[in-house]
């Protein structure tokens, strides 16, 4: 049904527009009172024909399979052997019986427009040849273009699931080394971290594979996540979380942010114990500012396996807002600082 519906204004289209063709043919005739040529229908339907011809045969079958002589060859002959059989069979025109504008032309103007007279329908009959390949080789750019988006479409698709397959998995061992940790120390919050963890899972298992989430729900992972956090550190008195603005009817691809704040805590822990993490939010109407800044503490940043996340998330903002979004990461050997803007 819906091919149906596309293709009816098509048709009506070519109506109306070889109607517009022979209304102009034959308006000088009419404007004039003079009797239509008795081979101007047979012209108009030549022309027609020779369009669909060109459109549906000539053109993808040479034209767009790169045999461009050959394409111009067969359509110089067949418009020439067109025209040379209408000039043959037609009765020969004379300059007389042509409206009064054709009738004031001076008598040598008259003689030069009788020799090249051929050449006239020659030009008539390659409009519709010229328009036909105009139409036919942009509706199969057009076609191909549609096809490229397409296919890069679900290339991007598949690299998101495949990014988030890798996310997915990177973040459980994060958690579960946070787990780990006050497990060791017999901490009396192992089991609310448990909780904790078992609740930043089923956001993960039913949201994250959505291709938007509220803010609210992500802000709301976030602030779980960064409790379970608090759980396992020694001394998280510098780590803060501070959120502005209205994050209602807003939404984001989910787990934009966490691989900033993973790596944060990871690095955020100085020589003396101390950890040092400062996560900003400001969510104002057309955009959403977030920054997080750490100290840089023992472990070194040339683990290799530390920049996993940051890769993904890099990737996912290059594929997401390839053109709405500013990401700016500041190393200076005391402090990492990650500054990212995204356009709603």
């Amino acid at each position: 049904m819906s091919t149906i519906k596309k293709t009816i204004p098509q048709i009506l289209v070519h109506i109306f527009l070889w109607s517009a063709l022979f209304g102009m043919l034959s308006y000088p005739f009419l404007a004039y009172s003079q009797a239509l040529p008795n081979d101007l229908l047979l012209k108009m339907v030549t022309a027609i024909l020779l369009f669909y011809f060109n459109y549906f045969f000539l053109v993808p079958n040479f034209l767009l399979n790169g045999k461009k002589i050959i394409y111009l060859i067969l359509s110089v002959t067949i418009v020439g052997l067109i025209v040379y059989i209408f000039h043959k069979t037609a009765p020969q025109m004379e300059i007389r019986e042509f409206p009064r504008p054709i009738r004031r032309m001076s008598p040598l103007r008259s003689e030069i427009f009788a020799l090249r007279f051929p050449m006239i329908p020659f030009v008539i009959f390659s409009i519709p040849l010229l328009f036909s390949t105009m139409l036919r080789v942009y509706f199969s750019w057009q076609k191909n273009e549609n096809l490229r988006k397409t296919i890069e479409k679900e290339k991007v698709e598949s690299e998101l699931q495949f990014l988030k397959a890798q996310l997915n998995p990177h973040f459980l061992f994060n958690s579960l080394n946070t787990i780990y940790s006050l497990s060791v120390k017999k901490s009396k919050d192992t089991s609310d971290a448990i909780i904790n963890l078992s609740e930043l899972m089923r956001y993960m298992l039913y949201e994250a594979d959505k291709e938007n989430v509220p803010l609210s729900k992500e802000i709301e992972y976030i602030k779980s996540y960064v409790a379970l956090q608090r759980l396992r550190l020694a001394d998280s008195e510098n780590v803060h979380l501070k959120i502005s603005g209205d994050d209602n009817n807003k939404n984001i691809p989910p787990l934009l942010f966490i691989s900033f704040i993973e790596n944060a805590f990871k690095y955020g822990t100085d020589y003396n114990g101390k950890t040092m993490v400062k996560i900003n939010f400001l969510i104002q109407e057309a955009y959403i500012h977030f920054s997080v800044i750490n100290n840089i503490g023992v472990i070194k940043k040339n683990d290799k396996s530390s920049g996993l996340g940051l890769e993904n998330i890099k990737n996912r903002l290059k594929y997401l807002y390839p053109n709405s979004h500013i990401l700016d990461i500041t190393d200076d050997g005391k402090t990492y600082e990650v500054d990212l803007k995204i356009n709603f």
